[in-house]
């Protein structure tokens, strides 16, 4: 890689840097990368903040769009127009060789950049575009709209040269729900810096929020939404709370309002603690604070990259049986019935019982993270597809 560095606009439909997942992942990528020699600007939306040692070009600014959370919105076309000719600026005096597109809406720029420059557009795939949409109850099952944005969604997979994901159930979704050629599809799951995340005195962040360190503690963090199932975590306190469960829960992301209003309205004002943001260089400190760590995420198929950083933080995870958890945790997870608050409430409340088995958990997943979930060894990954869509024999790679 040193001697032939590769130079990779990332394009990224979306307000980087937020402390959110999809951001973990592109920049994690980003810098991994970096770290190999490539030669790595990321284009994005004019709010966000730049993280170090990473060029971050931006859009001009739109001063009425101000969202920083996940989620489709009728506003960001004109950011994704004013995205595409940024990229082309970008472009002229930086000539890229590859384009790296993330999401769908960046993949979509990308089609279009790709007919330009004349260069293979990678797409970062994180689950389908529709179903997010659906999902997030952006329109109605079998909508006219649906089936435009399926057709679209069909459109930008063909015009992609290889798609990573990051997960193998979203390469399977590709595969079979969208008939995407198995040899134009790389998995490469997400990782983690075990340096940056790694055990911190638990007393620390206990300290700073006022938690005894006699309280049994669960920690979430991620997007406040129904998507990542926070509705269903605060109806595993309500339960909880019923059985005078000692259990308290710490939750950290953001947008917190609603939730925080919608758990005392729920008489769950005592069960948790709210923190807002929480800078991403502070989080491994934060998630320290817990002894267990939750993901009630319901996606059968997008990833759940939260899941990295609390293995690398040594802590036992209670989450919902689907195959996207279980690719990443294998025999270190703790599997409640899927969607099944109840189950999820019994899984919490026999794990925190049983120091005995957290001790152990506590072992394995620090140590399943360091063996097998490193950002390099997944940026080699990328620089093989990169290498491949170029068409360079294996000799220059």
């Amino acid at each position: 890689m040193a001697d032939k560095p590769l130079r990779i606009l990332m394009v990224a439909p979306t307000p980087y840097f937020a402390d959110r997942g999809c951001h973990v992942r592109i920049y994690e990528e980003a810098r991994a990368l970096i770290a190999l020699g490539c030669d790595v600007r990321i284009v994005t939306y004019h709010i966000g903040r730049d993280m170090p040692g990473i060029q971050t070009v931006r859009i001009p600014a739109v001063p009425w769009y101000r969202r920083l959370t996940a989620g489709p919105s009728w506003q960001k076309p004109f950011l994704d127009i004013l995205l595409f000719f940024k990229a082309i600026s970008l472009s002229r005096s930086f000539r890229p060789q590859i384009l790296h597109a993330h999401l769908h809406e960046g993949a979509f720029i990308g089609m279009l950049l790709k007919w330009l420059l004349r260069i293979p557009l990678v797409m970062d795939f994180q689950g389908s575009l529709t179903v997010e949409c659906r999902d997030h109850g952006f329109f109605r099952p079998g909508s006219l709209l649906e089936r435009l944005f399926a057709a679209i969604e069909c459109r930008i997979n063909a015009a992609a040269d290889a798609i990573l994901t990051s997960s193998s159930a979203g390469a399977e979704l590709l595969r079979q729900g969208w008939g995407v050629p198995p040899g134009k599809i790389r998995a490469v799951i997400d990782g983690v810096d075990t340096e940056i995340f790694r055990p911190y005195p638990r007393h620390e962040a206990r300290h700073t929020l006022s938690i005894p360190a006699d309280v049994p503690l669960a920690v979430f963090l991620g997007v406040l939404n129904e998507y990542q199932g926070l509705d269903l975590l605060l109806e595993t306190m309500r339960i909880l709370k019923a059985q005078e469960s000692p259990v308290r829960f710490l939750v950290m992301g953001y947008p917190e309002d609603a939730y925080r209003r919608k758990a005392d309205q729920m008489g769950l004002t005592d069960m948790a603690v709210f923190t807002g943001k929480v800078d991403y260089a502070e989080a491994a400190r934060y998630l320290s604070a817990g002894d267990i760590a939750l993901s009630p995420k319901l996606s059968r198929t997008e990833a759940n990259g939260k899941l990295f950083n609390y293995m690398a933080c040594g802590l036992p995870a209670i989450v919902f049986d689907t195959p996207v958890n279980r690719e990443i945790l294998g025999e270190t997870g703790i599997y409640a019935a899927y969607g099944d608050a109840v189950d999820f409430a019994r899984q919490i409340a026999a794990l925190m019982a049983d120091s005995a088995r957290r001790e152990l958990l506590s072992h394995l997943v620090r140590e399943k993270a360091m063996r097998e979930h490193s950002w390099r060894a997944r940026s080699v990954s990328i620089v093989e597809v990169y290498r491949q869509a170029l068409g360079d024999p294996p000799g220059d790679r």
